[in-house]
């Protein structure tokens, strides 16, 4: 599948060879900050669209269907919605890697993802029951996805190496300040949940205009497009595991991510059962979480900025990545031996510190080790997919350590440890310093 049928898409014959060599070559001219703030806007549009829904507004929806089904339902919705996901992301990535239009490989789907996005988040606010608003959430994750997937691979495509630990820094930034802005958006709306969607679906659309005019896309010639195997197309999702750096950072950041999962997960429940919020400063729990995220948030943007461009100058990765896993694991620590309010802070400031840095380095690195400049857009889905997938693992994980092995003690126990498997198990990365 490409976009090869647009008119116009196929490039100058003559030009096959130098457009070639420059789609998929190693980058080698530093970007410029409007394109940066592009791609930087691009990620607070999906964030903003995406997490808006998952805070707060799908559950409003959900009660307003049936206030007495109201967990049942949002299980459903967001269950199939992150099930669309854990495949979109891969899938959407491999077709922009195809892509033959004159406007490149990746702005295509930047702008098809966030259209259907924000229809089907326009369509939410008029769905006129569950069915509906479960297949308009799963068309909601197709296309965020589809544009998340085409605007993390434009990094690699773009961005040198000195310079992209700083640019994958600063669109983390734009992700965490899209996830504040989301919450921002339902707050504001103040349970009007069919004004939320709309507000979002517009945040979405205005956050890709930017990058539409000033993306600098190059595009591919339809004559140097592998020719479709379909074997080989799906092999091709597995494939990238065969190499080794590919296969450790993969399971790193998996492991990263269901360590922070499992501390993030029943942060309401560990204010109300573990700290008792309430009796001990009269604070009520969901404002306790709605403060640790805010403080999360902050230092995740900070230190996602200040990390990246520590990593660009030393020119190292594994260093920075291994320390930023250590202090991620350090705070699932405070939280197991200190269920205070002020451990709290503490933890979910070092929580933020460290997952800042993480998100800005790994992603640096795990663009080092892409097998292949053709698939840039598949491989970094598949990457993707180590994000998506702890959010079904960490809640069986976490479960059984809450309820039957010691409590929230053991849980974050359990997750400073795997976070620290993540750490150990970058060391096995040989490709990059």
């Amino acid at each position: 599948m490409s976009l090869s049928d647009i008119p116009g898409a196929v490039p100058d014959p003559g030009l096959v060879g130098t457009r070639s060599a420059t789609a998929l070559a190693e980058p080698t001219s530093r970007v410029t900050p409007l394109w940066t703030t592009g791609v930087v806007l691009v990620n607070l549009g999906i964030n903003a669209a995406f997490f808006g829904p998952i805070q707060v507004l799908l559950s409003q929806q959900a009660e307003h269907f049936d206030a007495g089904q109201k967990e049942a339902i949002l299980a459903l919705v967001t269950g199939a919605g992150a099930a669309v996901s854990l495949v979109a992301n891969p899938l959407f990535g491999a077709f922009s890697d195809r892509t033959t239009s004159r406007f490149g490989r990746r702005v295509p789907w930047v702008v098809v993802g966030a259209v259907l996005g924000a229809a089907a988040l326009i369509g939410l606010a008029g769905a006129p029951n569950v069915a509906v608003m479960t297949l308009l959430w799963c068309l909601v994750q197709a296309g965020c996805n589809g544009a998340y997937a085409a605007i993390t691979a434009a990094i690699p495509d773009r961005v040198p190496l000195p310079q992209r630990a700083t640019v994958g820094g600063l669109a983390a930034m734009g992700q965490t300040v899209g996830i504040l802005i989301g919450a921002v958006i339902a707050a504001v709306v103040s349970g009007n949940f069919a004004l939320g969607y709309i507000v979002c679906a517009l945040a979405l659309l205005a956050g890709v205009v930017m990058y539409l005019f000033k993306s600098a896309d190059v595009p591919l010639p339809a004559g140097d497009r592998p020719p479709l195997n379909w074997i080989d197309f799906l092999l091709g999702f597995v494939r990238p595991l065969r190499h080794p750096d590919f296969a450790w950072a993969w399971i790193t950041r998996l492991l990263v991510n269901i360590g922070n999962h499992m501390v993030t997960l029943y942060l309401l429940f560990f204010l109300a059962d573990a700290v008792h919020l309430k009796a001990t400063t009269g604070m009520e729990p969901a404002f306790g979480v709605l403060v640790l995220t805010g403080l999360y948030a902050v230092f995740v943007i900070i230190t996602s900025v200040i990390g990246g461009r520590l990593s660009d100058r030393m020119g190292k990765r594994k260093p920075l990545v291994i320390a930023s896993s250590v202090i991620i694991a350090l705070a699932s620590l405070i939280l197991a031996f200190a269920p205070t309010w002020i451990g709290g802070i503490v933890g979910a400031s070092v929580l933020g510190i460290g997952f800042g840095a993480y998100l800005a380095v790994d992603f640096a690195l795990i663009t080092q080790v892409l097998p292949h400049a053709v698939d840039r857009g598949k491989d970094l889905g598949v990457i993707n997919i180590a994000n998506s997938l702890p959010q079904v693992i960490a809640p069986a994980l976490a479960w059984p350590f809450v309820t039957l092995w010691g409590g929230y003690v053991s849980l974050y126990v359990a997750a400073a440890v795997i976070g620290l498997l993540g750490a150990v198990f970058v060391v096995k990365i040989k490709g990059v310093d």
